[in-house]
């Protein structure tokens, strides 16, 4: 025998609710506004409902939801992505509706629905454990780096994670290798762009490319600023 747990989130405009979820390829199995709004999709076998908050209860602007297991976390992204960038011309990456930003290597995301409801895609084999504060395996700069990298992909707080970054290299920085420094800097300059700041970003970048770094580094650290790259585009409207 098995259970199966069936996640009942807040309804708010049910209608508006539901086309969301159309939206990203759920199927609407119920749809219901009298004795009271009821609604239901269902989507890969898994189902999540929506009922409207009881008279009097204040609910905080966004919750989260429920946790979705998957397979491919990447490609539900990106199957999420071009359904939203289709419907709205651009990315919605900010307010609610919204989806967070996905980069190689990441094994979640979060949307959050019109209501605030907020559902988490996390890869089924996500590793259980994490050291929040950065890898213990690590030190000086290249910890606050995998700390950055924490709290941008496990707690969505980017603003906390430029703090990090910007004062770990005003206090590891000198000493730092020319990789661990390059690579904080090219994370920086795409938090940057993720929170708007095109300055900071610029800054960032400028910083980097006045490092001298061999051939491998270089190769190292193109991958962390392609994400930064990847995320202007992923940000961009349509033409």
């Amino acid at each position: 025998m098995t259970d199966t747990a069936v996640p009942v989130l807040r309804s708010g405009d049910l209608t508006e609710t539901l086309d969301f979820y159309r939206t990203l390829g759920y199927k609407v199995t119920h749809e219901q506004t009298r004795p009271y709004a009821y609604g239901a999709v269902e989507a890969n076998g898994c189902a999540v409902h929506f009922a409207a908050a009881p008279a009097g209860t204040e609910l905080p602007a966004e919750q989260v939801g429920c946790l979705i297991m998957l397979d491919d976390v990447a490609e539900r992204h990106r199957t999420f992505t071009a359904a939203l960038r289709k419907r709205y011309g651009k990315i919605p990456a900010k307010g609610c509706p919204r989806i967070t930003r996905f980069r190689a290597g990441q094994s979640r995301f979060s949307v959050v629905d019109p209501i605030g409801n907020t559902i988490i895609y996390i890869q089924r084999d996500e590793p259980e454990e994490l050291e929040y504060g950065g890898s213990r395996a690590l030190e000086g700069l290249a910890r606050v780096v995998d700390n950055a990298r924490i709290l941008r992909d496990f707690k969505n707080d980017d603003a906390t994670a430029i703090r990090v970054l910007e004062v770990g290299l005003g206090r590891f920085g000198a000493q730092a290798s020319t990789l661990d420094k390059a690579r904080a800097l090219a994370t920086l300059a795409e938090l940057a762009i993720a929170t708007g700041d095109a300055e900071r970003a610029a800054t960032a970048r400028a910083e980097l490319n006045a490092i001298a770094l061999s051939d491998t580094e270089r190769a190292v650290v193109a991958a962390d600023l392609s994400a930064a790259t990847d995320l202007t585009d992923w940000l961009a409207e349509t033409d």
